[in-house]
């Protein structure tokens, strides 16, 4: 089992209280939210933040409720960022279930398996033993859906030729099947608010481009602090090879409109990847 690392601070420890925030955060209850029984047709991709609850559940949510609409997802695959360095360009967690205060998570085993097999990824359970990007994601899933199985993967590298790679590897993995593609990112850190906005629009246009080259430039170019680059992109490079190409910023903030204090903010971002019609 993984248990959690980051209940209690990023988000609330005990599951009447965790129930009680996401309702907050979602506006209604998983049954007013959801399409019925419907099941997800084919794959979605997704970017969230994964800051503290307070400060970006409500884009979270947001992203989260956009998707839902369109049915329950069989397996979710979160990208996380990898803030400890351990593992290598691209790692995997192991088979063991995930705890929150929701209850366990299944890891889908078959999926992670078959991402072993991808060039450059390697497994090592250090990358989450402390590692947030990826929990904080799963009371999400829970409140909507339940104990949908998912797959852990952190991302160390920014290189494009690798994330093009696996992403590509990553499409033809889960072409046809209902799974969420979750890249789980902050984006610009503690900058004066305006000059935060305008580098994370910046990012954000070549994102809903689908122009994975030219938004790991202007990442670089611009030294813009996203923490999951390397995760936005291969969710980039998926949903290209998915015909995932109608985008849709559903939400954005920076901590600095939560908190009041706007000299040096944090931005948070929801995008939605989906097919045409």
């Amino acid at each position: 089992m993984r248990y959690p690392a980051v209940a209690g601070t990023f988000y609330p420890g005990t599951r009447e209280a965790l129930e009680h925030e996401l309702r907050e955060l979602f506006g209604a209850r998983p049954e007013e939210l959801l399409p019925g029984e419907q099941a997800l047709p084919g794959p979605l991709g997704l970017v969230l933040p994964h800051a503290g609850y307070m400060y970006s559940g409500a884009v979270a949510a947001a992203g989260c409720r956009a998707a839902a609409r369109y049915g329950r997802p069989t397996v979710v695959l979160i990208f996380g960022t990898n803030h400890t360095g351990y593992g290598g360009p691209i790692t995997v967690g192991t088979p063991e279930p995930w705890a929150t205060p929701l209850g366990e998570v299944p890891v889908a085993e078959d999926l992670l398996r078959e991402m072993e097999g991808l060039p450059g990824v390697v497994r090592d359970p250090r990358a989450f033993a402390r590692e947030h990007s990826v929990e904080v994601q799963l009371p999400f899933i829970q409140y909507l859906f339940g104990p949908v199985p998912f797959v852990p993967v952190v991302v160390l590298t920014h290189d494009v030729a690798t994330i093009g790679e696996f992403g590509a590897g990553i499409a033809e993995i889960v072409r046809g099947r209902g799974v969420w593609l979750i890249a789980s990112t902050d984006f610009t850190h503690y900058e004066p608010q305006d000059i935060a906005v305008e580098k994370d629009k910046a990012a954000l246009n070549r994102i809903l481009d689908l122009d994975l080259e030219g938004f790991l430039h202007v990442v670089e170019e611009r030294r813009i602090s996203i923490c999951g680059a390397g995760a936005i992109g291969i969710v980039m490079a998926a949903a290209r090879s998915l015909g995932l190409d109608d985008t849709e910023l559903v939400a954005y903030r920076t901590s600095g409109e939560v908190s009041g204090y706007t000299a040096e903010v944090v931005g948070y971002a929801a995008v939605l990847f989906r097919r045409k019609g």
